[in-house]
Formats: C-alpha cells, sequence, structure tokens
C-alpha cells in the first residue's frame, strides 16, 4: 500500500485588483518599511480617537467614579488605543501590498529592493531557519492575514519564497540594469 504525497508547494491564490499585487503574504519588516506618512496619521489618529473621546465624554457629563477610576479608565483606553491604531496603520500599508488601493509608490519601492537584492546575490525573501514544509505551513496561515486583522491579528515573521508573484521581474530587470551598467562604460 502506498501513501499519497503531497506537493512542497501549493500555489496561492491572486484575488483579482484593481492594482497590481506585490506580495500577499509580506513580512512585517517590509511592511513596517513602506508604510506611508499617511498611515502614521491614521493610525496615530485612531489611536488617540479612544482616550479623546473619553476625556471629552467626562467633561460633558462627568462619571463620578471616585478616586484615580478615571486615569485607570484613560489608561486602558490609551493601551486599547494604540493596540487599535497600530493594528490600524498595519492593515492600511498591507492593502497596498494586496493592491487593493493604490500603490504605484510601493511598486517602485518593492522593485528597487529586489533587483538589488537580486544583484547582491542575496535570496529574495531573505534566509529561513525552517524547512521548506515549515515554510509553506507559514505562508498558507498568514497569507491575506490583513484582511481579518479586526478579528485575529496575524503577522508574518517567516521568510519564505510563496508570495504570489512571478519574481522573474526582478531577475529581468537587474540584467537590464546591468546591462545599462555594462554599456555605459
Amino acid at each position: 500500500m502506498s501513501t499519497p504525497t503531497q506537493p512542497a508547494y501549493y500555489p496561492s491564490k491572486v484575488l483579482v485588483t484593481e492594482y497590481p499585487l506585490i506580495d500577499n503574504d509580506p513580512h512585517i519588516k517590509r511592511v513596517l518599511g513602506y508604510a506611508r506618512p499617511s498611515d502614521y496619521v491614521h493610525g496615530l489618529t485612531a489611536a488617540a480617537a479612544g482616550p479623546g473621546l473619553l476625556y471629552l465624554m467626562e467633561r460633558f457629563a462627568p462619571s463620578q467614579v471616585g478616586r484615580g477610576g478615571f486615569a485607570q479608565a484613560m489608561r486602558v483606553t490609551g493601551v486599547l488605543g494604540a493596540m487599535g491604531g497600530f493594528l490600524y496603520f498595519y492593515q492600511r500599508s498591507c492593502l497596498r501590498f494586496y493592491g487593493m488601493s493604490e500603490n504605484a509608490r510601493e511598486i517602485d519601492l518593492d522593485m528597487k529592493e529586489m533587483v538589488a537584492k537580486v544583484k547582491a546575490g542575496e535570496p529574495l525573501y531573505g534566509v529561513s531557519q525552517l524547512t521548506p514544509h515549515m515554510q509553506g505551513v507559514a505562508a498558507r496561515q498568514s497569507r491575506y492575514s490583513a484582511l481579518f486583522t479586526s478579528m485575529l491579528p496575524w503577522f508574518n515573521f517567516v521568510n519564505h519564497n510563496q508570495h504570489g508573484v512571478d519574481t522573474a521581474k526582478y531577475y529581468q530587470a537587474a540584467e537590464r540594469e546591468l546591462e545599462a551598467e555594462r554599456l555605459a562604460k
């Protein structure tokens, strides 16, 4: 009796979006590094909304919670606001990787970063200590995870090569740049 073998690589689904897909499972370092100033503004605004609204409500209709009660409520609201603000910031940045919002700046940054890695002879998505099977498991668990951030925050901390894009474009761009450099000499 033979045992069925499973393929080592499961191709990822690619959602049809208005803008090009950059990465359907971006590493958290790339998400934070590619964030726009507007993402920071939106995240900070969301983080400040909870404590700001609580303070405003306390001014208009005092809660009479007693000595130190309002300070504790503000601390809890501040922590929850900071967590919510970070998740909103993270999701806005991820949606550009998925091609669900305008991402021309991120496409340029991605191309420059990946072409530089190709020229340096480095792996495109970093070196991983995990087996290929475990890299696939990690990729399947965190692919498009930012779409579900409101229910379960899940981040990609694993370097793997399953990102839903054809990496040949990076090698072709690197070849064109090297050819242009050679001709310029």
